[in-house]
């Protein structure tokens, strides 16, 4: 059915410009062009222009950036979500965001439709349908690169040209740039070859290890349920923390990520990712689980931590499993209140200290000195039992030597 009204989800860039044409041309209806700032650099006022000049009814754009730090980036945090050991995830926190406010304008502005300008191969498509499906499976999707026949990018220039489409006069760079306030992401171009060491020039946020100071600094952040509220004894809004975190991280070449990662659609795929402030997070935050959490929590935790990361990967945010996942991971989060030291030094973040008033380390009973509360003879009666299924098992199939 041919759609009434569309909101597409805009960037201002040579694609999604042309998908903005293309689509009033070829559906014959309003389309309004929705922003989400999530703190990448841009300037929203010539977006909001070339989006009106290129005939969009409309151009929306919301600041996402307190929402996106505070309920995607923080609960990564104490999950502890990493996919495949090394990716933070700065894309997939925020493609569910997007498209979960993209709903929202949707239903506001009457419009029975929603597009985006993910291609038919990347994860991205994926992250937003779901989205979709879970929040307005009513809504009609458009997704222009599975339907159309451009076949890349000179194709687009041809098309914005003859439409009149402003195109980037700058020289294109070798490889695509995925940013917000939480990372950059650099894939595809020179970095396919996965013998290409990424050039230094191409790195925004941090500086290369090398280039790093010779001195190592020190600094302390406070946590508050989980969620890191002060930097130094200085109370931050989550936006705030996160921004001088990637300063002080980015200083000192910390975050950078060279990886192969599986995407969910199949590829494998080369990633190349800056997270200054998300990586000292990270660190500062398993500090402090160490000495708040119950083991057996901790390692269900952990068991439970991949599952939730490839949930968040391959876009099924909204899904009812995950936000069962999600419930349990803010249970455990009720007593990880406290303050870590770290020393970050030449792309290392290094812990230099932790303490909480919920601690559960007690230095009387981890002493090696003798200290009341555990009687080392209590020890033979647990190495008994532990090892009496060993003996069982010796007694029937013999040991290995």
């Amino acid at each position: 059915m041919k759609p009434k009204k569309i909101v597409l989800a805009y960037s201002g860039g040579l694609d999604t410009s042309v998908i903005l044409k293309w689509l009033i041309e070829k559906y014959q209806c309003p389309v309004i062009a929705y922003c989400a700032n999530l703190g990448q650099e841009e300037d929203w006022e010539e977006i909001r222009e070339k989006g009106l000049k290129c005939g969009a009814e409309k151009v929306i754009i919301k600041d996402l950036r307190e929402e996106f730090v505070k309920n995607y980036v923080f609960f990564a945090i104490k999950a502890g979500a990493v996919y495949e050991s090394w990716y933070l995830m700065g894309t997939s926190l925020a493609r569910p965001l997007i498209a979960k406010e993209q709903v929202k304008i949707a239903k506001e502005e009457g419009a029975d439709a929603v597009a985006h300008g993910a291609t038919g191969k990347g994860n991205d498509q994926v992250r937003f349908e779901l989205t979709y499906s879970a929040l307005a499976p009513d809504l009609k999707v458009i997704a222009p690169w599975r339907e159309w026949n451009f076949k890349g990018r000179s194709d687009l220039i041809e098309y914005a040209k003859k439409h009149g489409i402003p195109v980037p006069v700058t020289p294109e760079k070798p490889y695509s740039i995925d940013a917000n306030l939480f990372h950059i992401s650099y894939e595809g171009g020179i970095l396919e070859d996965l013998w290409n060491e990424p050039p230094e020039d191409m790195f925004i946020m941090t500086i290369s290890p090398e280039k790093a100071p010779d001195k190592p600094e020190y600094i302390e952040i406070d946590f508050k349920e989980g969620e890191p509220v002060a930097i130094n004894g200085e109370k931050l809004n989550p936006v705030e923390l996160l921004f001088k975190l990637n300063k002080i991280g980015g200083k000192h070449g910390i975050g950078r990520v060279d990886m192969v990662e599986n995407r969910f659609v199949g590829i494998k795929s080369r990633g190349i990712y800056e997270t200054p402030g998300g990586t000292i997070l990270h660190a500062a935050h398993r500090a402090l689980e160490q000495i708040t959490l119950d083991r057996e929590v901790m390692r269900l935790k952990d068991i439970l931590m991949p599952k939730i990361a490839e949930l968040i990967y391959y876009g099924f945010w909204f899904s009812p499993e995950f936000q069962s996942l999600k419930a349990f991971i803010e249970k455990t989060q009720e007593r990880v209140t406290g303050t870590v030291k770290l020393k970050l030094y030449k792309g290392n973040v290094i812990i230099a200290g932790r303490k909480s008033p919920y601690s559960l380390y007690k230095k009387e009973l981890a002493s090696f000195e003798e200290k009341e509360g555990y009687n080392p003879k209590d020890a033979e009666g647990f190495i008994r039992l532990q090892g009496l299924r060993l003996k069982i098992n010796n007694i029937l199939h013999g040991g290995e030597l």
